[in-house]
């Protein structure tokens, strides 16, 4: 889990790559909840965070450049 501004050192194609990372690791998650090898049951919750931080920061500097 990264911390926002860790986030906001990288560059916009870094946060796009983390960004995917993070919608394919949500997606494994979900198996595993389903085939009920889940351990930690918090993940896809900090996950998903994870994904609204990146998003965030990816539109303050769309509305930025505006």
């Amino acid at each position: 889990m990264a911390t926002a501004s860790e986030l906001r050192n990288l560059d916009d194609d870094g946060l796009r790559e983390q960004l995917q990372g993070c919608y394919e690791e949500l997606f494994n998650l979900r198996f595993q909840k389903v085939t009920g090898s889940m351990n930690n049951t918090a993940r896809p919750r900090q996950v998903k965070k994870d994904i609204a931080r990146i998003k965030t920061i990816l539109r303050e500097r769309a509305l930025a450049q505006e």
